[in-house]
């Protein structure tokens, strides 16, 4: 490529630099303009974060891959790419597993990547992530200059710096303290890292941030499954005493004879067995937090004396006269609605009160769209690197059944559903496959047929019965159909919504008959 052709291609992006964009968009037209550049079937922006590589931007791949979180050390042409200075073309009869295989999108049949090169991103002459581009021709990148990945990935590096300049300077101007030790906390805990991209996700993201940063107590309501105790350690590390210890108890898994020993402690011989003394719950979170998961099924009399604790800092073990000082930061969490259960007079309205002092609401899954897919991706490549697999995917008409299926047991259930499928999928292979794709009979979901029907539009037509892959691609054509009449017949902004390639949109209308 001349110098003329990539300066014009690259300016837009550098106007770009001077221009406020949300950081999703900053990323997106970045790829987009790197892949008219260098033309690919999908390429990838990922962020370095300790021994993992971290999905921030995807063109071409499925939307589960943004869920993915990629350990280095299990994916030989990453570590490559990270310890070369500067672009790197993998050949295209390499046998090193590519970390992409299966996740190119539209792809029913041809699932292997062929030719493969990235480069990594410097900011500060620090080592900051990587820019991939892969195709399915494994003759693609031949003519391919590296000194024009090189340039590209000179300003890759410029947008990033960017954004995060942009990024540094909203959190300084809310709560600069505050915000800096909630990055500090998501960076070092990858398994706690929460995952969505939703309006839902989002909403639930900024007021953890909000309340983090107070001794507000606070109280997480949602559906069994829906990942409350993940948001209480969220709450925890954004607060002040994110390095003093979280202590949890289940109120549920214990016997009403037994709470009151495992919050206050007890001294020897307070009661049959008590051999020691011991400190509860409270003393040994003192300083730190401590989370009541299920705190609905306390009794009456436990809520009176856990209430005497939150109003004065004092408690006695079981059994003492004693007066313990306590420093406590309390985050309770039911399935129940508690307010309800005060006024049926199961519940103390004075502790509901103390409890709800910020109440958290966390969404359903069914109520947060496409995250449902970037979660599956998460459980996907956890599931594929615990099978020594290759590639672990999911084909077309699964991921069309987990955006339609009501998920009464929330992401828990969506977890257990990946391991599940994936160890019979595998149980059901004569020879053990470098790509496992499953289906959505491999799910195997419970009324899945019916949940897209009730999802589909009023005027739709009736249903193909008996046949999953009829019925899936019936609700693929009619939310295609919806969307494009939306957006005016506006392909590319269709595309957007649906989270898809305009490319890979337009191969999918035609095979459903939309054009």
């Amino acid at each position: 490529m001349t110098a003329k052709p990539l300066l014009t291609a690259l300016l837009p992006l550098v106007a770009d630099l001077s221009r406020e964009l949300p950081e999703g968009e900053r990323y997106r037209r970045l790829l987009q303009t790197m892949r008219a550049l260098l033309p690919c079937d999908a390429a990838a922006l990922l962020r370095l974060n300790g021994e993992w590589l971290v999905p921030l931007a995807v063109d071409g791949l499925s939307p589960d891959t943004l869920g993915r979180r990629f350990k280095i050390s299990e994916h030989p042409r990453f570590e490559i790419l990270l310890s070369s200075p500067g672009p790197t073309r993998f050949d295209s009869d390499s046998q090193l597993p590519d970390p992409y295989d299966g996740l190119v999108a539209g792809l029913h049949g041809h699932l292997e990547v062929h030719d493969c090169m990235g480069c990594p991103l410097f900011i500060d002459d620090q080592p900051w992530g990587l820019l991939t581009l892969d195709a399915l021709d494994n003759e693609r990148f031949e003519r391919v200059e590296l000194d024009a990945l090189q340039a590209f990935a000179s300003l890759a590096a410029a947008t990033v710096n960017v954004a995060e300049r942009i990024e540094r300077l909203a959190l300084r101007a809310e709560d600069e303290h505050q915000r800096a030790e909630i990055y500090r906390q998501a960076s070092g805990q990858q398994h706690k890292e929460m995952i969505g991209q939703s309006k839902a996700h989002k909403r639930l993201v900024e007021e953890i941030k909000l309340v983090g940063g107070s001794d507000l107590t606070v109280l997480i309501t949602g559906e069994t499954g829906v990942g409350k105790e993940l948001v209480a350690q969220a709450i925890h590390a954004a607060s002040s005493r994110a390095d003093k210890p979280m202590i949890s108890l289940n109120c549920a898994a214990l016997p009403e004879t037994l709470v009151e020993s495992e919050l206050f402690g007890h001294v020897r011989g307070a009661f049959t067995g008590a051999l020691n003394e011991r400190r509860g719950k409270f003393e040994l979170a003192n300083g730190g937090t401590l989370f009541l998961d299920e705190v609905g099924e306390l009794s009456l009399s436990v809520q009176a004396k856990l209430l005497r604790v939150l109003q004065s800092g004092q408690l006695q073990r079981l059994g003492s006269d004693k007066e313990h000082q306590v420093d406590v930061r309390l985050i309770a969490a039911t399935n129940r609605d508690l307010a309800e259960e005060v006024r049926n007079g199961r519940y103390r309205a004075d502790f509901y009160h103390r409890l709800s002092v910020y109440p958290l609401q966390v969404s359903a899954l069914r109520e947060r769209g496409r995250d449902v897919l970037l979660l599956a991706g998460f459980f996907l490549e956890q599931n594929r690197s615990r099978m020594g697999l290759g590639s672990l995917r999911l084909t077309g008409d699964a991921q069309a059944a987990l955006l339609a299926y009501n998920w009464p047991g929330n992401v828990r259930e969506l977890e257990h559903l990946i391991g599940r499928s994936a160890l019979k999928a595998l149980g059901n292979c004569r020879e053990r496959p470098k790509i496992l794709s499953l289906s959505a009979l491999d799910l195997d979901l419970p009324d899945v047929s019916t949940a897209v029907a009730e999802q589909a539009p009023a005027q739709a037509l009736p249903m193909v019965s008996g046949d999953l892959r009829q019925a899936t691609e019936h609700y693929q054509r009619q939310l295609i159909s919806a969307c494009l009449e939306r957006h005016q017949r506006n392909w590319a902004s269709a595309a957007r919504e649906l989270g898809l390639d305009r490319a890979n949109l337009g191969r999918m209308a035609k095979r459903l008959g939309l054009k």
